[in-house]
């Protein structure tokens, strides 16, 4: 069998025994999806009536803007818990003996990257479906528009999982590894999720300005609801990628590094 086959199969082996870990302990998946859901019905039922003055709405108005934002930032809360499971496979010895057999030595990460993306999306399609059910519409986006929507949310968790992976590998423990991570999740609040970036103070602009989540935020905003997207396509593309690529090198590097 050629390397590539072997490779393949041991990565599938590594997803599987990732998903039935996820199936079997879901609480930690649940608690992070509880983050963006409850900031969605904060920001529509709470505060909704007063943050839709700011897009010059009503209520109907900042659920449409809020949804985008929030689909994103459901992205960075799955994956802390794929920092938190490298972290324990690596504390807990069960690496070492991965180590010890005869697999494909990058499959286990490669199994934690796919399974990740794979309940990022899952749980993004969970929140989706929330936002439908308190009001949410997307009538003016075409099926093009749609399926790019759909690939860029996977760009997107696939460049941060690498990140989440990274940080699990170099946490002591599960606990570290959860903090570490846990920019992914207040990453979203310091952009265009909530707020236009132009309504922000002066001095706080460049800050949501000059990050990943708000080009990406802006560009799944444009193709959902059929709004200008401008440069942030481009953009959410490039920080996609360069994250991906710097999130990969640095995991191979950090589990490499261990002795065989």
């Amino acid at each position: 069998m050629s390397s590539l086959f072997l490779a393949l199969r041991d990565s599938a082996t590594m997803l599987r025994r990732n998903l039935l870990h996820a199936r079997r302990y879901p609480s930690l998946t649940l608690n992070l999806l509880l983050t963006p859901v409850m900031l969605l019905l904060l920001f529509v039922y709470i505060f909704g009536g007063t943050m839709s003055a700011g897009i010059g709405g009503d209520r109907s108005d900042y659920i449409a803007y809020v949804v985008p934002g929030v689909l994103l930032m459901t992205v960075g809360s799955t994956v802390v818990g794929t920092a938190v499971s490298v972290a324990t496979d690596m504390t807990e010895g069960i690496v070492t003996r991965f180590r010890t057999m005869a697999i494909h030595r990058g499959s286990v990460i490669v199994g934690h990257v796919v399974g990740s993306v794979l309940q990022s999306v899952v749980s993004v399609v969970l929140v989706g479906a929330i936002a439908v059910a308190i009001g949410f519409r997307s009538t003016d986006a075409t099926v093009p528009e749609w399926f790019a929507a759909f690939g860029l949310l996977v760009l997107f968790a696939t460049a941060l999982t690498w990140i989440a992976v990274g940080m699990g590998l170099v946490s002591p423990n599960a606990e570290a590894a959860g903090n570490n991570a846990m920019p992914l999740i207040l990453l979203p609040l310091l952009s265009s999720a909530f707020v236009p970036v132009d309504a922000m103070p002066g001095w706080f602009r460049p800050i949501a300005e000059y990050q990943p989540f708000t080009p990406a935020i802006e560009t799944l905003r444009g193709l959902l609801l059929g709004t200008g997207i401008g440069h942030n396509g481009w953009l959410a593309v490039v920080w996609c990628v360069g994250l991906a690529v710097l999130g990969h090198l640095w995991s191979t590097a950090r589990f490499d590094r261990d002795p065989a």
